[in-house]
Order: C-alpha cells, then structure tokens, then sequence
C-alpha cells in the first residue's frame, strides 16, 4: 500500500477506515489530502476483500473546509486547486484526475463518520456519500457565501435532494452553521449519535452494507444516481430492469438463492 502525507488508512476485515490526518488544522482540505482520498478509494475499491468503506477525522475535527492558504490564496495567485476537477499542477499525486462525484457514486458503499467541524467542501465531500452519521456536537455549514463564493461539488444538487428546497436555500444563503441534532432533523445528515460513538456506529453502518454483493451494491447505486431526479418513470424502469438482467444472471444471485434453499447464509465475499 502507498504511505500516505495526510490521510491514514486501516483495515478492519471487511472495512477500509479512511482518517483525514491534519488534527492540528481540523483536518482541513488540501489537493494532497483529495488526491489521496481518491487514491485510497480507489485501491479499496479495487480490493475483493474490501466490502465498504468510512471516513472520519483525526483530533477533533472532521474537515474544517478549505485550507485559506492552500486554496483560497493560490486561487486568487492563479495557481490554485480545484475542488471540482482535482488538483491542478499536481502530477506526482494520485488519483488527480478522477471527478470526486463520480468516484463516490460508482465506488462500493461509502459512510462518513462526522466527528466534529464539517465545514464548506468537508460538508460537499461527503453529501454524495450513502449514509453520514454525525456527532451531537458535530458543527455543519455550507458557508460558501461568507466567503464570497458558491457552492460546489454538485452540492446545489445535493443539498436539495437530502433537505427539501426550502432547508438548502435557507442553509446556503445564510451560511449558517448546525449542530448534530438539527442536521439530521432538517435531513442533511442521516444519524446523530454520541461523539464517542460515532466511529463505531459509522463502521456497524458499513457492515451492514458489506455483508450484501458488491456488484449488486454497485448497481443499486447507480440507479438511485440516475433515478433520482429523472421524472420519466418507464425509463427508470428500463434502468431498473437492465440491472435486473444482469443481476439474474449474477453468481451472487445464484448464491442467495442456494443459500435460501439450503437454509445457510449467503456467502458473498
């Protein structure tokens, strides 16, 4: 496995536990730590032993935004990253060139372990992911506007699909930040627990998606991805009965169905 400069990756059995690993700057968002993300991602995605995957954040936070001089100041020298398409000028680093959207919706089950401050792109980061779960006191903001921007990483796409019209305009046009507790009641987060019970609660979540076939997981995905907004229902259809076809024809399939014949548990990794 790579060494990694700002995310640690461990394995426990069939979950990879990605840490964003810059405590002293709660975490916050770097082209390497993106590139490295990606990369990470990518190799666990990649691995049949590996059946989800969390992500969390070192110290106590979990991504504070942007880093200011990273990012922000480069952007306004000229030679800046970008959020959207990846790292610019970054050659030697991994995964540059993948659109983070796009790898997070066609990659195995993904879950964000929410342990503090999800600020700006660490909030965006993850809305794409399928199930986030936050502390009570975990602080949420998409606060692009405070700092004279727009939202990104389809987070105006996002951000409506998870809270509703009203709560996404009123959470992006403030910029206001929320604990916990209402994050889940306004529907921008999925589970609010304990602090000290985040991790363990993101990684159960995980394991219960891991346990089911990975390519199954993979097409379900994709059909939520492209169903979600289509308002033609005989082509969500078509989509769903093109997957159907292929899952019918599945050695996963013929597995469950033996397992169920022969009164045992499915064994799909």
């Amino acid at each position: 496995m790579p060494s990694y400069e700002q995310i640690t990756r461990e394995q426990r059995d069939e979950i990879v536990l990605l840490t964003m690993n810059r405590p002293d700057k709660l975490n916050a968002w770097t082209p390497t730590m993106s590139a490295e993300l990606t990369d990470a991602i990518e190799a666990a995605d990649a691995d049949s032993s590996v059946g989800a995957v969390v992500v969390t954040g070192a110290g106590r936070g979990f991504c504070a935004g942007a880093d200011i001089s990273a990012v922000f100041d480069a952007q306004i020298q000229g030679d800046a990253p970008g959020v959207q398409g990846g790292p610019r000028n970054s050659a030697s680093r991994p995964g540059r060139a993948r659109d983070w959207i796009e790898l997070i919706r066609s990659t195995k089950p993904i879950v964000a372990a929410v342990n503090g401050p999800s600020i700006g792109v660490g909030l965006t980061m993850i809305l794409p992911f399928d199930r986030i779960v936050v502390a009570e006191s975990a602080k949420l903001s998409v606060r692009f506007v405070k700092m004279g921007l727009v939202p990104e990483l389809a987070s105006s796409s996002f951000l409506p699909q998870r809270c509703g019209l009203g709560a996404a305009s009123d959470l992006m046009l403030s910029g206001r930040t929320v604990l916990g507790p209402e994050a889940v009641a306004l529907g921008l987060a999925d589970e609010c627990v304990a602090e000290d019970a985040v991790l363990d609660t993101a990684i159960e979540r995980a394991r219960s998606y891991a346990e089911n076939p990975t390519p199954q997981l993979r097409w379900i995905k994709y059909l939520l991805s492209q169903n979600a907004n289509e308002t033609d229902t005989a082509v969500v259809q078509q989509r769903e009965v093109a997957m159907l076809q292929q899952a019918y024809a599945s050695a996963e399939h013929r597995e469950a169905v033996a397992a169920f014949m022969e009164k045992r548990k499915p064994v799909f990794r």
